[in-house]
């Protein structure tokens, strides 16, 4: 027990000198996609305040006072930065979190994910593939069938209900809502 303030420490430590690596595949990725993220100034007119911070300082929104935690509409939901699809409401779940929750993405290719240490001990942080924006954490206390649970800040998603999807550009996702 002696050691636990010093282990915290040296965790802390090890997380401040983690670089965060990009690599070519990364850049390749944005190329290929045509996005290109844009300038911080522009960011900061395009999104909200507590958007900003939760997608580029990696910052956490409060859980049960956020914009989807409760949504139960049919649709995807969007990085708020890109518009890359990441999740459809097919695979959220309710999770008693506060913070809307996912078995799994919509599409895996838009996920990123990298070992956190700003706890000191390790979790899985999400981004977004294309935009890089903070999206939240996955963890492995999730329902079946993957047993994990992507819980995803409100502020880093656009929802587009599934009425709106040929419109908003997304029509390749209209049949998943067709019964």
């Amino acid at each position: 027990m002696k050691y636990l303030p010093l282990l915290a420490v040296i965790g802390l430590a090890f997380a401040l000198m983690l670089p965060r690596f990009v690599s070519s595949d990364d850049s390749a990725g944005q190329q290929a996609s045509g996005y290109v993220k844009p300038p911080v100034e522009e960011l900061k007119r395009k999104l909200t305040p507590l958007q900003f911070e939760v997608t580029q300082n990696d910052h956490t929104e409060r859980p049960f006072s956020n914009e989807y935690w409760d949504e139960k509409r049919d649709g995807i939901y969007v990085d708020v930065v890109s518009g890359e699809p990441l999740f459809s409401s097919e695979h959220k779940y309710k999770s008693g979190t506060g913070w809307p929750s996912f078995f799994k993405p919509l599409e895996s290719a838009h996920i990123v994910e990298e070992t956190d240490y700003k706890l000191i001990f390790p979790r899985t942080e999400v981004r977004s593939k294309h935009a890089d924006s903070h999206l939240g954490h996955v963890f492995k206390d999730g329902p079946n069938p993957t047993g994990l649970r992507y819980c995803i800040n409100s502020a880093s998603l656009e929802f587009i209900p599934k009425e709106q999807l040929a419109e908003r550009g997304y029509a390749e996702y209209v049949t998943m809502f067709e019964q």
